[in-house]
């Protein structure tokens, strides 16, 4: 007798069937993934510094401003990185 966990991983497969990647195609996943996290590890040392120069010269107002940009800036890339993802595996699924 199947568990339940095994009944619904059947139905799944069912609905959307696993789609088995090539090296290649892993390694290009693995190329988005590198690009955006030097991009956001990029945008994230700049800000950084922005806002220790805000914490330094005691500016409240740009000190939030240069924190929520940054977690709107990091937020963008990640979902930038998975669009991408998404888009690569699309093509590749079908």
């Amino acid at each position: 007798m199947k568990s339940a966990y095994e009944l619904a991983m059947e139905r799944l497969e069912k609905k959307a069937p696993t789609v088995s990647l090539t090296d290649v195609q892993k390694a290009e996943i693995a190329e988005i993934d590198s690009t955006f996290k030097a991009r956001m590890a990029e945008r994230e040392l700049f800000l950084k510094g922005e806002i220790a120069k805000a914490q330094q010269a005691g500016n409240s107002e740009e000190l939030a401003s240069l924190q929520k940009q940054l977690v709107q800036e990091i937020r963008r890339l990640q979902e930038e990185c998975e669009e991408k993802k998404a888009k690569l595996r699309a093509s590749l699924g079908g």
